[in-house]
């Protein structure tokens, strides 16, 4: 059949799968609207698909739909529009499928997403077995474990890859991705693409959504890495328990996600509760814990908040400057150390690439010129903006500000969280909006506010709806010797108000703030004053 396709990733030795092959690999049956098509006849073993999409639109010709169920409607309602070869869907699915009266061939699982981790490999000839996969979990620290990851191993002379929250990239170059950790047809893709493109290494954040949704399913893990647990996603997990337990499915052998290796962070009591489960796991603390395989603890901290820890594992310590600011980092640091050591990476060239490491978002510094300390951080957890601010306190002897807001259409229940925890170690705290997305966010805000005002600690609280204009007002409260902090966004580029995404960067809008009130590298203050006036 003819190709839509502009190049073809490598394939395994057995080839393009038939759908013969696939229908015996999702234990499902083939049929079409007309008549059942024989699995063993000529006709369906004529039929090879070489991509997967679960975008109707998106799918090539010569390609696999598979269309699951929406939360609003089933994906086999679009079929009809797609180039697709071939289907691959549920018993409610071929329903519509049928009653359209559909030709092509439809494979008809009991439950997409348990197959399509294994069906999306085989398409694209199970690439991750060909590279080394490294993944990471947990709450907080993914994206900077895995920005760690990748810097070390490059240092060591290793072609690398990154799938993550804030993008892909392929050896260093830009790849256009929407979620934290893809889906099944998309990662498989990915890998095909890393492995054509020379990548060895893959490092990338696996988060729970992931692992209970399947997208991970049938990847090659060389090594899982934990990092912690705090409250979040209880949108979509019902408990705690149940949002650990889909981490822990990376650890368990039983698992279709399981790595071959462990590597367990053990300062909370997740992680302590993981590696009991998990005995033959590499252990990771920064707490002086007896027994630990791979320790890390605080040297010094320099005015900028880079810090010198000392590293020991497999009976060598390291001495380690990090850029990277708050013991949280020092922990991220020793999980991706231990990562690396798990795979055969040679430590200490691992670790002279963790010196000029530096992850967007989190805990970045805005530097203008101007006498106090500026970050932008992605906390959007409670745990997380604690952590936060208890660097920043380490750091100034003076005043913290913090802006902070919620996001809408997920876990309710964090919100007075996070506004309690942002009271508590903060001296000033203006709630803003974050991503609404379709809740009212003026009810977003009052949660938040309400949390802050249950802490009773006498922090000034602030409530701001504009997020550019709580920006302002912080940098304008800054004084020489405070610490001002904008949470919730961190590298994000746009703010989802209802289905429409404006463009907004809390890096973008703290440096206009900071410029506005008079700080502005190599720009006379008098200059970027009156700009301000005027503005205003």
């Amino acid at each position: 059949m003819s190709r839509g396709r502009s190049h073809n990733p490598p394939r395994s030795a057995e080839g393009e799968p038939t759908l013969v092959e696939l229908t015996a690999l999702a234990k499902g049956r083939l049929i079409n609207a007309v008549n059942a098509v024989n699995a063993e006849s000529n006709e369906a073993a004529a039929i090879t698909v070489d991509s997967v999409s679960l975008d109707s639109a998106a799918v090539e010709e010569g390609g696999l739909f598979a269309a699951v169920p929406g939360t609003r409607v089933h994906g086999a309602t679009f079929a009809a529009a797609s180039s697709a070869a071939a289907i691959l869907t549920d018993e409610a699915g071929w329903d519509i499928l049928a009653q359209a009266g559909e030709l092509r061939p439809v494979i008809v699982v009991e439950d997409i997403r348990v197959v399509l981790g294994e069906v999306s490999a085989r398409v694209y000839g199970s690439p991750s077995k060909q590279l080394t996969v490294l993944g990471v979990t947990g709450t907080s620290g993914k994206t900077t474990t895995t920005y760690l990851l990748e810097q070390g191993l490059m240092a060591a002379g290793l072609n690398v890859g990154l799938i993550g929250t804030t993008g892909t990239r392929i050896k260093g170059q830009e790849v256009p991705t929407s979620l934290t950790t893809p889906e099944a047809p998309k990662l498989q893709e990915l890998f095909a693409r890393m492995l054509a493109g020379g990548v060895t290494h893959v490092v990338m954040e696996v988060s729970s959504h992931a692992l209970s949704l399947g997208r991970v399913n049938a990847t090659a893990f060389a090594v899982a890495g934990f990092s912690n647990l705090s409250q979040d996603h209880l949108d979509f997990h019902p408990t705690m328990e149940d949002y650990f337990e889909a981490k822990a499915a990376f650890f368990d052998p039983a698992s279709p996600a399981h790595a071959k290796r462990h590597v367990i962070c053990i300062d909370d009591e997740w992680g302590v509760k993981l590696h009991a489960r998990t005995p033959d796991a590499l252990t990771v603390g920064t707490r002086q814990q007896e027994g630990v395989d791979c320790s890390a603890t605080l040297v010094d901290v320099t005015p900028t908040g880079a810090q010198h820890i000392s590293l020991s594992i497999a009976g060598q310590t390291h001495a380690v400057n990090l850029p990277l600011p708050g013991a949280f980092n020092v922990a991220n640091a020793a999980l991706a150390t231990a990562m690396a050591h798990v795979v055969g990476v040679d430590v200490a060239a691992f670790l002279r690439g963790l010196e000029g490491a530096a992850v967007p978002g989190r805990m970045e510094r805005i530097d203008a010129g101007q006498p106090f300390v500026a970050v932008v951080d992605y906390a959007h957890k409670p745990a997380a903006i604690e952590a936060a601010l208890q660097t920043l306190r380490g750091q100034v002897k003076g005043r913290i500000g913090i802006a902070v807001g919620a996001g809408g259409d997920r876990d309710s229940s964090k919100r007075p969280l996070m506004g309690r925890a942002a009271a508590q170690h903060a001296d000033l705290v203006v709630v803003t909006d974050d991503n609404p997305r379709s809740e009212d966010p003026a009810a977003i805000r009052a949660a938040v506010v309400a949390g802050c005002r249950e802490a009773e600690t006498g922090a000034h609280i602030r409530e701001v709806k504009s997020r550019a204009e709580a920006i302002d007002q912080l940098i304008a409260w800054a004084k020489p010797g405070d610490a001002v902090i904008v949470v919730g966004k961190g590298h994000e580029t746009g703010q989802l108000v209802g289905e429409t995404l404006y463009p907004f960067d809390d890096r973008e809008e703290m440096r206009r703030a900071l410029a506005e009130n008079g700080y502005r590298k190599g720009v006379d203050k008098h200059e970027t004053t009156q700009q301000h006036s005027e503005r205003h």
